[in-house]
């Protein structure tokens, strides 16, 4: 009798310990728990039959579902499985794996292949990940005690099937990459953003037409001002994730994403972790920031950081919301607004060109960083707004030539422990434009036609010594953009004679050619760097571009007297 006992006892430790699985067979049906929220029949169990086995993984299809299908529907379905467990064991798992790092193998069930269990589920879910299925019941009732990945029986024949393959796959790694070696969940966000940069990774991307990354774009583009952080899993979400994200690995590098997995840190101090060790100076903040300048301007040639590098994402701008005012006489427009943390805001003023004074105001706990990009009919550049301590910042701008003026706030205030319901902040500004007295008009117009007149002067006497000293070259303000590439232009020769005249540390070719080239974009970035406060600072840039653009023709005009 104890002998019977004890073996009754092996037997039973064998079949209820997820240490201990018997192989699968092909057509064996199974129990799984199933998210509620996401199955379309709203089901929390659904038996299952094992239709595929390859290398690395297990499929498993809902019986109801898959019972249902015509057989040609069937034939669909196999074809589909069959090429997409191809591009997992080829392409998606190792080069996720290489990147990020492996999931558990062999994992909780002790088997090293992976489960993938394909249900019917809401239109909105292209599938998903439960981190419970890699505990023990004991620890969580619904968990199905094996590594598992859920796809949407709907989209199982879409081209995009492996795109959303290697989002929830990126999950398993992750739990592994965090959870298991370090005892720490990562923020859902970040969790997700990462997961969406992997089709890209893998190569899925490349053709931007129906692609993975098209359908983000177009998600983020419906609601930009979605807040990154907040996760409720809306498509805007995926969208606003995805765009950033992108944005992180086209200045930073993958490097960056994959430091901040592989580390005990979790989202935005896993982000700054990884931004320090690779070398940046920059911190999330200010990334963040920069990102939402690029998602509006999108133009390298206004600052290196305001671009997307991604040839599929070149054209990619938000469109913001438009106030107009009049373009003479006196007008005042208030706005008040709500906004949560990590969310983009692009408010733009067009009109009140005689002169406009803008107010910026938060309420109460919210701290705000308030970049701007003014538009002029000389091309455009970026500000930022300075706050007092009571979040408090006016600019007055005073110019015929300002086309508009682009509000882009932002609140930064928590950073870590994100929800699905984080709370609002609320800002405002007022914009006043002021009609310039009688006598400010002529003194202004008496002015400028004094400025005109020794500009000729200047002109004519400079001619006189140029021709003189037998020079061909008469230079005069500098009034135009000037970037690589022009060949055989006046003001490029001009600009090639400034600097010569800045001295060999400037420009120590000193080559007159009229060609702007990498010798004259060098000297043009040594020179934005010398007078960096000046040119740079304003543009919240570190490094000179080599782009001759507002800030830098002035510090040129006033060097040379214009």
């Amino acid at each position: 009798m104890k002998k019977f006992w004890k073996i009754f006892l092996i037997i039973t430790i064998f079949l209820i310990s997820p240490s201990f699985t018997l192989a699968a067979e092909l057509l064996e049906k199974v129990d799984f728990y199933v998210d509620s929220t996401y199955d379309l029949e709203g089901r929390e169990k659904i038996t299952a039959i094992l239709e595929r086995i390859t290398d690395q993984l297990y499929f498993y299809f809902d019986e109801k579902w898959w019972e249902g299908l015509p057989i040609e529907e069937q034939k669909e379905v196999n074809k589909a499985i069959s090429e997409l467990s191809q591009e997992f064991e080829n392409t998606i798992y190792p080069i996720l794996t290489l990147n990020y790092g492996s999931e558990w193998k062999p994992g909780i069930d002790k088997d090293p292949r992976i489960t993938i269990l394909i249900h019917p589920m809401i239109d909105v879910a292209s599938g998903y990940f439960n981190p419970g299925d890699e505990y023990p019941r004991a620890q969580v009732a619904k968990s199905n005690q094996r590594e598992i990945i859920y796809l949407n029986s709907k989209q199982i024949t879409s081209p995009l099937n492996k795109s959303f393959l290697a989002h929830e796959f990126t999950h398993l790694i992750t739990f592994n990459q965090k959870e298991k070696k370090y005892g720490v969940s990562e923020e859902v966000w970040l969790n997700e953003a990462r997961a969406e940069y992997s089709p890209t990774l893998v190569g899925y991307d490349e053709i931007y037409q129906n692609s993975y990354l098209q359908r983000r774009v177009k998600a983020f583009l419906e609601k930009p001002q979605d807040s990154l952080t907040e996760w409720q899993g809306k498509e805007s979400d995926y969208g606003v994730a995805n765009l950033f994200i992108h944005y992180l690995v086209d200045h930073y590098g993958k490097e960056v994403l994959i430091d901040s997995l592989k580390s005990n840190r979790t989202g935005i101090h896993s982000l700054n972790y990884a931004l320090e060790k690779n070398g940046f100076l920059e911190d999330f903040s200010q990334i963040f920031t920069n990102w939402l300048i690029t998602v509006f301007i999108n133009d390298c040639q206004v600052g290196s950081k305001y671009c997307y590098l991604n040839e599929n994402l070149k054209n990619l701008r938000v469109t913001p919301f438009i106030y107009f005012l009049p373009t003479t006489g006196e007008s005042t427009l208030n706005v008040g607004y709500l906004t949560k943390d990590w969310a983009g805001n692009w408010q733009k003023i067009i009109g009140g060109r005689e002169s406009l004074k803008l107010e910026f105001s938060a309420g109460s706990g919210g701290r705000f960083r308030v970049p701007y990009v003014l538009e002029t009919t000389e091309g455009k550049s970026v500000g930022f707004l300075e706050l007092n301590q009571s979040q408090k910042g006016t600019v007055y701008l005073k110019d015929e030539k300002i086309i508009s003026l682009t509000l882009i706030p932002s609140t930064q205030n928590k950073v870590s422990n994100f929800s699905e319901n984080e709370p609002s902040y609320q800002f405002s500004w007022s914009a006043v434009t002021e009609k310039s007295s009688e006598e400010e008009e002529a003194l202004i117009a008496e002015l400028q036609a004094t400025i005109a007149r020794l500009k000729t002067e200047i002109a004519q006497l400079q001619a006189q010594i140029a021709a003189i000293l037998g020079q061909e070259i008469y230079c005069g303000e500098f009034k135009n953009n000037l970037y690589y590439g022009l060949r055989n232009n006046q003001e490029v020769k001009c600009l090639q004679e400034f600097l010569k005249s800045q001295g060999p540390e400037i420009y120590p070719e000193g080559l007159v050619t009229g060609n702007f080239l990498s010798l004259t974009k060098n000297a043009v970035i040594r020179f934005q760097e010398k007078y960096k406060e000046e040119i740079l600072t304003p543009l919240g840039l570190e490094k000179g571009t080599g782009f001759v653009g507002l800030m830098t023709r002035q510090k040129i005009n006033s060097l040379l007297n214009f």
